[in-house]
């Protein structure tokens, strides 16, 4: 339970969560922010996650979890940019 909710933690406060939020305020189309925010999700684990030298395998649920929060900070980053567009 500890690893799951690490592993979240990590990912909302890593590259996933921020990069994804300012990726979603860059457009006002909620399925761009989603898409650019799915693909830092995607592509985080492969730039930060694994060592091949030692062997350090990227599980399917850092996979998955950091997908799912890449998607997540896409939409509030263009929630935030809908909301900031009105005032």
């Amino acid at each position: 339970m500890l690893d799951l909710l690490g592993t979240i933690g990590g990912s909302i406060l890593g590259l996933p969560g921020i990069l994804g939020v300012a990726l979603g305020m860059t457009t006002r189309n909620w399925i761009v922010a989603m898409i650019l925010g799915g693909a830092i999700g995607v592509l985080s684990p492969l730039v930060l996650g694994g060592h091949h030298s030692a062997h350090v395998p990227i599980t399917t649920l850092e996979y998955s979890v950091s997908t799912i929060i890449g998607l997540l900070a896409g939409l509030v980053g263009c929630a935030i940019r809908h909301k900031g567009a009105r005032v």
